[in-house]
């Protein structure tokens, strides 16, 4: 029906579709702004719980401001450059919206509030809000009306804490995106006239991953009415939207050309297009949605925010391709057929090479398999660590200040663990206190007590006095670890904190214990992403193909070309070994969702192309039964719309590596390796390798499944000739 109604209504089709643009570009235009900033925190956790509690019970917690101050001349302890820190703190404590400030030049302040060269001391403040609030209202007011005005002869100031830090991130991040959009879209225009060799035919299926793009965007932006959404959902919005867009656009557009070449006029080639390749495409994005749902398993909007912008994608891209590309195909016609008549798949290089991989099957596949496995092999020492300002350019003004406070000061105060206590003796807080001095890595404990090292009584309370850590029996402590320890170990630090022995029962937080929580939250739900995603796409192939056996194949490797970029990701970005040329610096271990996040999208993409390859064999396979022939017959068929997808997908994945934020990089990098890995290496050898070692195998499935696929499965050779 659907094909009929294309075929004899293209105009009103095309007409009722640019006026849906119309209004998804309208709603598009305002969704980054609609679109929110997230912090790296696991709802419900034990460091959310604390930073709730300090907040609400004392009037602090971990601070999420803070201003470098650099004495010009001489040191933080001049005359000079000790007034106007005085009068900054002052200020930053009444500035709207600031909960508590304090500084090096505070009453009773620890020397770790500066450097040990004595050039440079810190201001930190403590602001109440989530993280839009924090960082689209208050830090541009002290921005503007604090820092920026400062022209004092003695000090330069510089404004930074974590808030400022990923303030930066989503300001660099959307400066890449709009960027990228310069290049990706003339970069796939030119992409497809080479695949086409019809403008016309380029300029509309990139229009389709246009109307995917806009209209993702606008969904994301109504999503935002009711849920929050990160801005970086963006980022995936754009590149998906392009490459699924064209992707599918160019599925449908090869379909209709082969019926044309066929001998079928045009609107019968667009029927049977819309037959075939619309609804491999319904499948295809049904799987690469459902690997990207799974994502809402997690508890955290950053993530969730890339499940409900992949469903936007493939929703789009899907209108797009099944309802807008047949309508323009049935205007075009001819215009859109091939100049030269294509070459039959027999004489083609994919047909070739998959018969020569399948007279030696074992040998061929043996040696795919390694070289996936060796390329692979860096991923096992994956190390997950917590983000920081070395995600941005060391020509960021934040990332410097950063990096002085790593030179220069023994450790950051803004990076203590804290301690609750609902009801302690300050007898009890002492000894607790002297107790957390002694971990390893642990510079100081402030406390109602005093402050606490090596396990004896060094100090004052500091800034605020006993009273800024007591509320009536209610207390609190504060452990502030080195900068090494933070560095090398700071989920480890949480932990010794959490599991020493105490004399009363305690929350603990902080910054550090919020990035512990949010990473342990995302490692302890891999497990079940995993088993999800393997499911839910077993579920669609098996309804797909009738076979058992064909899905855990398409699992199996699947998952062994994921390894390469895996791999890649720890060798390139973990250890630094493409740091010389994309130029970001290196820390040691990768924020976790990023993998993750990299593992939904590139398995459902993996399993895009396993669908539109398995259509092809099994369409030859239904047709004559042939367990071998049937193989190369539909890699030759699908194979070179495939391997031309996965280019411009690839390609456009692969501006990303051009941004100047670590993880965006990360994801352009790896996910165009996995689209080409999986296009070639593993459609190219391993398909044709397993399947002759299968053979009937392949469309094998227990007699209970058989009659469950015979009734909800899908059978295309039907619809073909109607």
């Amino acid at each position: 029906m659907l094909a009929r109604l294309i075929t004899r209504f293209p105009r009103r089709v095309l007409l009722a579709s640019t006026a849906l643009l119309m209004v998804f570009a309208a709603l598009a235009a305002g969704a980054m702004d609609a679109l929110s900033l997230n912090r790296y925190e696991a709802p419900g956790s034990e460091s959310v719980a604390a930073r709730e509690q300090l907040g609400e019970r004392f009037g602090t917690s971990s601070p999420n401001v803070a201003i470098l101050v650099e004495a010009r001349s001489g040191t933080v302890d001049d005359a000079a450059v000790t007034a106007v820190g005085e009068r900054l703190t002052e200020a930053l404590a009444d500035y709207p919206g600031v909960g508590d400030a304090w500084s090096y030049w505070s009453p009773a302040a620890p020397d770790t509030l500066a450097s040990t060269d004595l050039r440079h001391a810190l201001i930190l403040a403590w602001v109440p809000g989530d993280a839009d609030h924090v960082r689209g209202v208050v830090l541009p007011g002290i921005e503007a009306e604090l820092v920026v005005p400062i022209e004092e002869s003695a000090v330069s100031v510089q404004l930074g804490g974590g808030d400022q830090v990923f303030r930066a991130v989503a300001e660099q991040a959307r400066g890449d995106f709009l960027r990228a959009e310069l290049i990706i879209i003339p970069l796939v225009v030119v992409l497809l006239w080479i695949v086409y060799r019809r403008l016309r035919l380029a300029l509309v299926t990139v229009g389709i991953g246009i109307f995917s793009v806009a209209g993702s965007l606008a969904i994301l932006r109504g999503v935002s009415e009711f849920a929050d959404v990160s801005t970086f959902a963006a980022n995936i919005a754009l590149v998906m939207g392009i490459g699924l867009g064209v992707d599918y656009g160019l599925f449908m557009s090869y379909r209709f050309r082969e019926e044309l070449d066929a001998g079928r006029d045009v609107a019968g080639a667009v029927t049977v297009a819309v037959r075939t390749a619309g609804r491999t495409i319904l499948f295809s994005g049904i799987t690469v949605a459902a690997s990207l749902s799974v994502l809402f398993v997690f508890p955290f909007t950053f993530l969730s925010s890339f499940a409900y912008a992949g469903i936007a994608v493939v929703v789009t891209a899907l209108l797009g391709s099944i309802v807008i590309m047949p309508a323009a195909l049935r205007l075009l016609g001819t215009r859109a057929a091939r100049k030269t008549p294509a070459r039959a798949p027999e004489t083609g290089f994919w047909f070739s090479s998959a018969t020569r991989v399948m007279r030696k099957p074992l040998l061929a596949g043996g040696i795919g398999v390694a070289i996936l496995i060796a390329l692979g092999a860096p991923a096992v020492l994956m190390n997950f660590g917590a983000p920081d300002d070395r995600l941005l350019p060391s020509s960021q003004p934040v990332r410097g200040m950063y990096d002085i406070i790593r030179a220069d000061f023994i450790a950051e105060d803004a990076d203590s663990i804290s301690v609750l206590a609902a009801d302690a003796t300050d007898v009890e807080v002492a000894e607790h206190a002297a107790r957390l001095s002694t971990l390893d890595g642990v510079v100081r404990v402030d406390s109602a007590a005093g402050a606490f090292a090596d396990g004896t009584r060094v100090g004052p309370a500091g800034p605020g006095g006993p009273e800024r850590f007591r509320d009536g029996s209610a207390t609190w402590l504060a452990v502030l670890p080195s900068a090494d320890r933070l560095a090398s170990d700071s989920v480890g630090l949480v932990e010794e904190v959490r599991t020493a022995d105490a004399p009363f029962d305690r929350l603990v937080g902080g910054y550090p214990a919020e990035l512990a929580d949010y990473r342990n939250g995302v490692v302890e739900r891999l497990p079940l992403v995993a088993v999800l995603i393997l499911a839910v796409t077993f579920v669609v192939l098996f309804l797909m193909t009738g076979s058992v056996v064909a899905p855990l194949k398409a699992a199996v490797l699947n998952l062994l070309s994921l390894t390469v970029m895996f791999g890649v990701l720890v060798w390139g970005f973990q250890e630094g070994g493409l740091a010389p040329i994309l130029g970001f610096t290196p820390t040691g271990s990768i924020e976790p969702s990023i993998p993750l996040l990299m593992f939904c999208i590139a398995y459902g993409l993996s399993m895009d192309y396993e669908v539109f390859l398995l259509a092809r064999i099994k369409e030859e396979f239904d047709r004559t039964g042939d367990v071998v022939g049937s193989v190369p017959w539909g890699i030759a068929r699908s194979a070179p719309l495939v391997s031309a997808a996965a280019l411009i997908l690839a390609a456009s994945f692969a501006v990303y590596a051009t941004s100047q934020v670590t993880f965006l990089q990360q994801i352009g990098i790896g996910m165009a390796l996995a689209v080409l890995v999986d296009a070639t290496l593993i459609r190219g050898v391993l398909v044709p390798a397993f399947m002759r070692l299968a053979g009937r195998a392949n469309w094998w499935a227990p007699r209970p499944l058989r009659h469950v696929h015979d009734r909800f499965g899908w059978r295309e050779t039907a619809e073909i000739g109607t």
